[in-house]
């Protein structure tokens, strides 16, 4: 007993560690099942205290004390976990004990048995592992003494009610329920159990098809899992996934019952998912939401308390809180919830500060908003963003600039070094037209605000000269900017010239620009390759931006020791990145006329068209062929199945001569010499050849142009049919000819032999 004690100490110093650790705490449930009474109650709080909803252990510590005949212990803890755990084990588990209390105190104690089944079903009827706890039900109810006509007629009648909700319940038994409740009614009164059959039997048909449809999403839940904060683990969220298709099939009604029904089936749905997703604020959202849209704004209410109890640190929830109770008209009950998103005011952050004088401002008025604006300045967690927000309240709801005005000078003596807080400034006096302020502000901020931080000042300035100013002040704007980021750059003497990008950003508006995007891009080019003019070209640039350039450069720079021979990419070639220009399906390269192929495709970016012909005119014939047919592809990915098809149905020859050139078998006399070979009639498929040719070829090798004529199957088990077929057609042509060179399958096109 002292080796367990200390293994459990160990387990529960490791949980304490790790709080949300699973395997931790398995093995403290398990070593728990060991230990007395009085040394397991501690250790299954705390893993209740990290696990409210596991049911599994609820299940645990109770039988503990069943085992021990606390009887009292036993329902306080029932009394804590049962509406919060609708699981079927648990509460068979609560059965057994009502049962086993009550079984010997006679007729009395059979009553509250009865009622404890029809609690119990009235929570978790509609799961669809309950089937056994319907038939436990029922045999029960058949169970009861009956001394009177009257008392059996009560019972049958008890006993038809109970099998008519549970052969409309769609669970894994409800076949054999069906099956019994037909003999139940045969062995009563066949006339009567004739017209009761047919009553149920589309009911019956419906919640057999529901199950079917529903066990489907229920196969896909792990329903032993631990509740634990979402971690972005994959099995975390396939389960998330596969609750959120069951409550999407659920909120459908496909059994087609009332709506009362319909809405307790989701809720006990939402329930049951809270289990597993106890710590997953969207699912405690819609819980609510799902209840507020079918009218109870009570049990929505209800939800969003059990949720913040669950999550204390989401605001999202609180503000959704506060959001619902606002809507009802409950002022009062809203305002607790934004002081509780306040705190002490020390914790508060700027954000709820700004919505509690929105609230004010929508339920209390202007004035209760104000006050409470004095004294959130107060506050150390009070920003820059509070003044924004309570400015723009004053300006726009309530129509008082001098207000808005007099809050944004106060705020600009405490945050003046925010360039946020400029912008926004400038946008409120831009508003009022007052240009003469605007340029005071800008030219204070930018006294004192570091170079570095200027950038989006600056070019704010600047869009405001172009915009507003005259020609001169644009112009001196523009190169004051130039001056003052360029003591930034590495290379400032590039940064003063003046550039054909000044133009177009001078006389661009919105959306519409004095130049065509192709200008665009090659005006962004220039400029990359101007700040990259004094670059070594040996050093690498990973992308087109000067800073990802510069980065990369001093990363080399300091590498005192660079390896003697490394490949560096073409930098010279690369083009700006457009998105408008989305690639599209390119042309295949047929062969011309003259035997060349066309200048298109991949190979445009690779070199002229007659340094193409040349590679090909190297080839063998058979591979300048199959490279003729193949498709232009962007990218390093074609499609198989269309590279597969161009091997079936090319032109290839199967043998070869001395030479090492392969001979075409349909062709007589000497062999072509290499530069007969670049001829078109030689690059021609079969479907080119004239007609007189073409049908003697067909009859020379009738079976093999058959196959290649055929479209290629997407199914892999045919195409090897092909392959074996067409391989074996091959070998029997090959066999008249010899050759010192092979070019292996004429499927696959590979060079698989060698020259002797």
């Amino acid at each position: 007993m002292l080796e367990t004690s200390t293994l459990s100490r160990e387990a529960v110093s490791h949980n304490m560690t790790d709080k949300y650790n699973v395997e931790a705490a398995e093995i403290l449930a398990n070593e728990t099942l060991r230990l007395p009474i009085s040394e397991a109650v501690p250790i299954y709080e705390q893993l209740l205290s990290t696990f409210p909803t596991a049911a599994k252990y609820w299940k645990q510590y109770v039988e503990a004390y069943m085992a021990v005949n606390n009887d009292d212990a036993t329902k306080q803890i029932f009394s804590r976990c049962l509406l919060n755990c609708l699981q079927i084990p648990l509460w068979r588990c609560y059965i057994r004990f009502i049962r086993k209390v009550n079984d010997k105190r006679g007729n009395e104690a059979q009553e509250e048995t009865r009622k404890a089944y029809d609690f119990m079903l009235n929570y978790v009827g509609a799961d669809i592992a309950s089937g056994p706890v319907w038939m436990e039900y029922i045999a029960f109810l058949r169970s009861l003494p009956a001394q009177t006509t009257q008392e059996e007629s009560q019972r049958m009648t008890s006993v038809r009610k109970t099998y008519q909700r549970a052969i409309v319940t769609p669970t894994h038994h409800v076949e054999q329920l069906w099956r019994d409740y037909e003999t139940f009614e045969n062995s009563i009164s066949r006339a009567l159990a004739k017209g009761l059959v047919s009553e149920y039997q589309p009911k019956y048909n419906s919640a057999r098809a529901v199950y079917r449809e529903r066990k489907k999403y229920i196969d896909e839940i792990d329903w032993n899992m631990l509740a634990i904060p979402p971690s972005g683990s994959s099995k975390e969220e396939m389960q998330w996934m596969a609750w959120k298709k069951l409550l999407a099939f659920e909120k459908t009604n496909p059994q087609r019952i009332d709506s009362a029904s319909a809405n307790k089936r989701i809720v006990f749905t939402y329930e049951q998912c809270l289990m597993y997703l106890y710590h997953y604020p969207d699912i405690w959202y819609e819980y609510a939401t799902t209840h507020a849209k079918a009218g109870s704004i009570d049990s929505a209410i209800k939800v969003f308390q059990r949720a913040l109890k669950a999550l204390p640190d989401s605001e999202m929830l609180r503000y959704a809180y506060a959001e619902l109770e606002e809507s009802r008209g409950a002022i009062q009950a809203a305002k607790k919830v934004y002081e509780s998103l306040l705190g002490d005011g020390s914790n508060a952050s700027a954000l709820s500060h700004i919505q509690f004088i929105r609230f004010l401002r929508r339920s209390e008025g202007v004035e209760a908003s104000r006050k409470y604006f004095v004294d959130a300045r107060k506050s150390p967690s009070c920003t820059y963003h509070v003044y924004v927000a309570y400015a723009m309240m004053a300006f726009c709801l309530d129509k008082d600039a001098k207000m808005a005005h007099n809050v944004f000078e106060a705020g600009l003596k405490r945050f003046m070094h925010e360039p946020g807080y400029i912008l926004e400034y400038a946008d409120f006096l831009h508003r009022l037209n007052d240009d003469r302020n605007i340029r005071a502000l800008f030219e204070r901020a930018l006294s004192s605000l570091p170079p570095e931080e200027s950038v989006e000042v600056w070019k704010k300035f600047t869009q405001f000269e172009q915009t507003y100013g005259d020609l001169a002040s644009m112009l001196k704007v523009e190169q004051r900017r130039k001056e003052a980021l360029s003591r930034t750059g590495d290379d400032g003497t590039s940064e003063l010239e003046s550039s054909l990008q000044d133009v177009v950003s001078r006389y661009s508006f919105m959306d519409l620009w004095p130049c065509s995007s192709n200008d665009l891009d090659h005006l962004a080019r220039q400029e990359w390759l101007a700040r990259n003019i004094n670059k070594k070209p040996d050093k690498p640039t990973v992308g087109i931006e000067a800073g990802s350039a510069d980065k990369t450069s001093s990363g080399v720079s300091s590498n005192t020791n660079p390896p003697a021979k490394v490949l560096r990419p073409d930098t010279s070639k690369m083009t700006v990145y457009d998105p408008r220009q989305m690639p599209g399906p390119a042309p295949l390269a047929v062969p011309s006329a003259s035997g060349t192929l066309p200048f298109s495709g991949p190979f445009s970016s690779s070199g002229p068209p007659n340094s193409l012909n040349d590679i090909l005119k190297s080839l063998p014939p058979a591979f300048a062929a199959f490279v003729a047919n193949l498709p232009a592809v962007e990218g390093p990915s074609p499609d198989a199945d269309f590279v597969i098809s161009v091997c079936l149905q090319s032109n290839i020859p199967s043998a070869t001569g001395k030479s090492g050139i392969a001979s075409l078998p349909s062709q007589s006399g000497p062999a072509p010499s290499t530069s007969d070979l670049s001829d078109s009639s030689k690059f021609r498929s079969r479907d080119k050849q004239p007609g007189k040719r073409r049908n003697m070829g067909r009859q020379e090798d009738d079976e093999s142009t058959t196959i290649q004529s055929q479209p290629l199957p997407r199914d892999v088990f045919k195409i090897r049919q092909l392959q074996k077929t067409r391989v074996g057609n091959l070998s029997r042509v090959t066999s008249s000819y010899t050759g010192s060179a092979s070019y292996g399958s004429a499927l696959s096109g590979d060079l698989s032999g060698s020259t002797g």
